[in-house]
């Protein structure tokens, strides 16, 4: 609370209405993936707010939303970032507020992103400009692809979005990624990172459940278990891709530590990033709805992959762990490339603490948790706010000057969590997105709110 506290007093005091912090310069920070778009941090923050029980902040985000939040910009967006985190926030704050401009603006961007999905197959572009309605993809993605990751973590928010504003047409664009994605042949069952949406066909064979792939496999779960586990596809889909992860992706370190490899048409490399650390949290959360015979060894891998995330924090001076880490030429889960050592104040490995820690109780969790808010603490806090750090292996920090809006959003919320009863949003009525805004489980008897409320 008082981390989330100097996190958002001094975006207030230096960047209020910007998207982010530079928390070193002390002014504010545009990352091009928002456009013209600004306040990332506010709606970020929204629900960590309320669920921190900050009223007067909350007040004050609500009514710059109210007054600032525009979406009638001519700027290029990531339509992926977009959604998890501004769509995603404002859906989360409307569902805890119950404030209907939340409601609102929320139904008003997700028709803004429609576009995206005029192409070809109905897989959306990566970029689009929300005034002109034109899309395209990344210039770097393998031969003009969308990324798995990117399409594939739109599942959530849209059916949201047709279930609170009644327009069926949200939730029938994110069914038929699916469908496509079921008529494709998959390479031994695994998806690749890259779908070219004009010939519908893969790109490079990349595999990866870091960037790139990370949220597809989430979201597949968390689909079925916010239709109150009536959406079956969603399901079979997720039990089968990790039953490919897990024959081609998982390996054990000659040191006995679990790790998942990035699979490069048929070769592994023997990697593992931060985002990565988050599949941890998935296998536990999914070890309920798996065969029966097989829930013990999902927790049992959910444990292994935290124990891997919490050893590559461990091996570092700072105590925080690096953006990837290897598992070759006899080092174990340490990054041995400069531009790996870094850390942008990421909260995967603290979600996974998270989950194990509610699916288990297991006091090491906490434990671990609170080492991650002492090495906070301790190198990333500054005068002006949370700063990532350059080399988490060097005794000196060298800061990056960014206070992520994820920081106050997912780092600092899954902290809360991990420290608070498990009452507080619990697993059956809540699903936390991607960038951890909790959306309600949709049960059967709650009909289509929609309708009565427009």
């Amino acid at each position: 609370l008082q981390m989330m506290k100097h996190a958002w007093d001094n975006y207030k005091r230096y960047a209020w209405g910007l998207n982010e912090l530079k928390p070193i310069s002390k002014q504010g920070h545009s990352s091009n993936l928002f456009g013209n778009i600004q306040g990332a941090t506010i709606v970020d923050a929204l629900d960590t707010l309320y669920i921190m029980e900050m009223k007067e902040e909350f007040k004050e985000a609500k009514e710059w939303v109210e007054k600032n939040l525009d979406f009638n910009v001519n700027a290029e967006i990531s339509v992926f970032e977009v959604n998890i985190r501004f769509v995603g926030g404002l859906l989360s704050a409307y569902y805890l507020s119950g404030e209907e401009v939340f409601r609102r603006k929320a139904v008003e961007l997700g028709e803004k992103l429609l576009p995206a999905f005029n192409t070809p197959t109905g897989i959306p572009w990566a970029l689009l400009n929300i005034k002109s309605g034109i899309g395209r993809n990344w210039p770097w993605a393998s031969g003009g692809s969308s990324i798995l990751a990117e399409f594939g973590t739109l599942h959530l928010e849209f059916v949201h979005l047709s279930h609170l504003s009644g327009n069926p047409v949200f939730a029938e664009k994110v069914m038929n990624i699916r469908k496509v994605l079921n008529r494709l042949d998959k390479p031994e069952g695994l998806y690749p990172n890259y779908l070219n949406p004009s010939s519908g066909q893969w790109g490079q064979h990349h595999v990866s459940i870091g960037g790139l792939g990370d949220s597809f496999y989430e979201y597949l779960l968390k689909a079925w278990l916010m239709s109150d586990k009536t959406d079956e596809e969603g399901k079979n889909m997720y039990y089968d891709a990790v039953q490919a992860i897990e024959t081609h992706l998982i390996r054990k370190s000659s040191g006995g530590l679990t790790y998942i490899a990035e699979w490069k048409g048929g070769l592994l490399e023997h990697k593992m990033g931060h985002l990565t650390c988050f599949a941890g949290g998935m296998f536990a959360l999914g070890a309920d709805g798996a065969p029966p015979d097989k829930t013990g060894h999902h927790i049992e891998l959910g444990a292994e992959i935290a124990r891997t995330c919490h050893e590559s924090y461990d091996r570092t001076s700072m105590k925080l762990g690096p953006e990837a880490f290897r598992f070759d030429g006899g080092v174990e889960a340490i990054a041995t490339r400069q531009n790996e050592k870094y850390y942008i104040l990421r909260p995967e490995v603290i979600e996974t603490y998270m989950y194990m820690w509610r699916l288990t109780h297991d006091p090491k969790y906490r434990q671990w948790g609170w080492e991650a808010v002492e090495a906070l603490e301790k190198h990333c806090r500054v005068d002006g706010g949370y700063s990532g750090i350059r080399d988490v292996y060097i005794s000196h920090e060298s800061h990056d000057d960014v206070q992520q809006s994820f920081f106050l959003s997912e780092t600092l919320k899954y902290l809360y969590l991990l420290f608070s009863e498990d009452d507080l949003l619990p697993f059956e009525h809540w699903v936390f997105n991607t960038e951890a805004h909790p959306l309600p489980v949709l049960h059967k008897d709650d009909g289509n709110k929609g309708d009565n409320q427009k």
